[in-house]
């Protein structure tokens, strides 16, 4: 069942994206941002439950949902139910818009609105940096993109699928993804989230995304340049302030041969203090060479020679499991 339900999600978005405004993803932010509000107290108990609360309890539900429609009306109607979890939890389509707006940007000449849209989509004060870094940004963004819209869920559904509950794992990837996100920023009314939650919060993702980050790591490194790809991972991970994001990016840059890391962009209303206290983190880069836009249609196949090898890693388990 996950092969074909992650197949048809993966076809089904390509073919009809959703829209990155919608109804759905619109009522989960506002579950994310009530459950913080009524239950955050500030202390970690408290924040675990609160935590506990926003990503558990939906995965609960859509596990019954799974249950019901597998036991009441069939293994096709459970099927179609995965699918559509899949399909607004896992897909390029979620953010790949910014990504191929900025290509046609940079292909065009057109730096200036290259910079705006970069800003736009991360939230950053992009100034005036070179051709070379909006690249690289570019880059960087995408390929932790593709790892959090598409590997980190595809992995936690596929493994959970084993012992039957592939939907908990990606609606807890990505609500633990989500509820990270949004309880760092303050909310619509100018409140922050207590220092705890937005610990347990962090200390959650974390977690949840230590595996798959390798495994998307490791992916990369088969279908690229492997041997790079792995020095890269051993020694230049660190140079990135995130320990998981750097795995991947690190393998990334060993596996297409192009430099990554350097310092990073400043949020809105950063000051120049701090912009450059931040760039002390993660201000070393990796070997390779200088990113350039033509560098794109090779991060595009890097990704998706490794959603093939995934897809045909699982067909062949599920073919195993059927036959045995």
């Amino acid at each position: 069942m996950s092969f074909f339900a992650i197949l048809l999600a993966l076809v089904l978005e390509q073919a009809r994206p959703l829209n990155p405004v919608n109804a759905i993803y619109t009522r989960v932010e506002r579950w994310v941002s009530w459950v913080s509000r009524t239950f955050d107290a500030g202390v970690r108990h408290q924040a675990w439950v609160t935590w506990g609360i926003t990503v558990l309890g939906p995965a609960i539900l859509a596990m019954l949902v799974h249950w019901g429609l597998e036991f009441g009306l069939g293994w096709l109607f459970a099927v179609m139910w995965n699918v559509a979890l899949l399909y607004v939890t896992l897909g390029f389509r979620q953010f790949s818009h910014h990504f191929t707006a900025i290509r046609e940007a940079l292909e065009e000449g057109n730096e200036t609105k290259a910079r705006e849209l970069l800003a736009q989509w991360q939230q950053v004060q992009v100034g005036q940096i070179p051709r070379s870094e909006i690249v690289r940004h570019v880059i960087e963004y995408s390929m932790i993109a593709a790892h959090r819209h598409v590997f980190g869920v595809f992995f936690w559904y596929a493994a959970l699928s084993i012992i039957g509950l592939g939907p908990v794992g990606a609606v807890v990837y990505r609500l633990t993804e989500l509820a990270h996100r949004r309880w760092q920023e303050p909310t619509s009314d100018g409140s922050v989230t207590s220092e705890a939650l937005r610990s347990v919060a962090t200390r959650a993702w974390v977690a949840m995304d230590w595996l798959p980050s390798r495994m998307t790591a490791l992916g990369f490194a088969i279908v690229g340049s492997f041997e790079d790809a792995m020095d890269g991972w051993r020694n230049h991970a660190q140079n990135f302030p995130d320990d998981n994001d750097g795995v991947i990016l690190a393998a990334t840059a060993g596996a297409i041969n192009i430099r990554l890391g350097g310092a990073p962009l400043k949020a809105p209303g950063e000051d120049a203090e701090d912009g450059a206290a931040n760039a002390t983190i993660g201000g070393s880069s990796t070997p390779g060479r200088v990113p350039e836009v033509a560098h794109f249609a090779q991060v595009v196949g890097l990704v998706w020679r490794t959603v093939i090898m995934w897809l045909v890693l699982v067909a062949l388990l599920t073919m195993a499991n059927l036959v045995g």
